[in-house]
């Protein structure tokens, strides 16, 4: 059954909700109460829904999203953007056992400690980064990168295999419902990104933008792949909020004059604190929008 609904621009399809004006990224409901729930928990991004003798229709009542507004002293915020791994995907510790397993193929022992200090600074810099600790020689991170993200895809990043965070899709739902754009910003390579959303469950749709490290010559803790996503969101750099783990996404939030919240699932909060984030919390799932909205610059609390 396909009814489509012009006053919001909402189509289902056996029970299956698709793109309308107010919710932009696919969102599957089985029946009514299905419908009732996420309309519930989230009444600015869904229209409201009743049931007639062919099943579940949309009403013409129609939803309209307000902007968030500011506590005083917090700058506007019109965007988050989100790091991939250690962030929205609990893939930190898989990306350094494949890369240990990696090294293993090469007869070079490593541990997964030794790749913390290059976490969140691209694939070839985490893995050249251990190779030149180890004075490996002849170490082409070309063909590194390739066989790292065979053993990585194959082994720790299958489709719907949940390796997201728990709280992140509601934390991506609540930011849009609340008027907020949101985007990836990761320093991986493209494939990763899109291998770690799939196995996480989250549909690409869901988000205004994704920037991976792809096109960059520059990652962080350089600035460019966040002022790129802002400038991919039309949004001012100084009205985005960054979400990180590691040191150098919090020190390219702050090159990049972004807020920062980060959060300690890779890192211990002491050892965020040397970087200066905004605010800290445990992981996605502990951080509220009220922390997003009210967010302002580091020693400004």
């Amino acid at each position: 059954m396909e009814i489509r609904h012009s006053l919001v621009g909402i189509t289902i399809l056996n029970g299956t909700i698709y793109r309308s004006n107010f919710c932009p990224m696919p969102v599957r409901v089985s029946n009514l109460s299905g419908w009732a729930r996420m309309k519930n928990k989230y009444p600015k991004l869904y229209c409201g829904a009743a049931k007639d003798g062919e099943g579940v229709i949309a009403s013409s009542e129609q939803s309209v999203k307000r902007r968030p507004e500011s506590v005083a002293g917090a700058e506007k915020v019109s965007a988050v953007l989100f790091d991939m791994d250690g962030v929205l995907c609990n893939s930190e510790e898989a990306s350094r056992q494949a890369a240990v397993e990696l090294f293993a193929e090469m007869g070079i022992e490593v541990a997964t400690e030794d790749f913390i200090p290059f976490m969140g600074t691209g694939e070839a810099n985490f893995l050249g980064g251990v190779a030149r600790v180890k004075s490996v020689k002849d170490f082409d991170p070309v063909a590194a990168k390739k066989r790292f993200f065979e053993i990585y895809l194959e082994k720790y990043a299958r489709p719907n295999s949940g390796l997201g965070y728990p709280g992140s899709l509601d934390l991506i739902l609540q930011c849009k419902n609340e008027g907020l754009k949101v985007a990836v910003a990761s320093s991986a390579d493209r494939i990763k990104v899109n291998a770690n959303l799939a196995a996480s469950g989250l549909h690409q749709s869901n988000f205004d933008a994704i920037v991976s490290a792809d096109l960059f010559e520059n990652l962080k803790p350089a600035p460019d792949i966040f002022l790129a996503a802002a400038k991919a969101l039309n949004v001012p750099p100084n009205e985005c909020v960054v979400v990180e783990d590691a040191l150098a996404g919090v020190q390219a939030a702050n090159a990049a004059k972004m807020r920062c919240i980060a959060v300690t699932t890779t890192l211990s909060e002491e050892k965020l604190l040397q970087a200066g984030p905004s605010l800290i919390r445990k992981d996605i799932g502990n951080i509220a929008v009220s922390d997003i909205l009210n967010s302002r610059r580091s020693g400004e609390y």
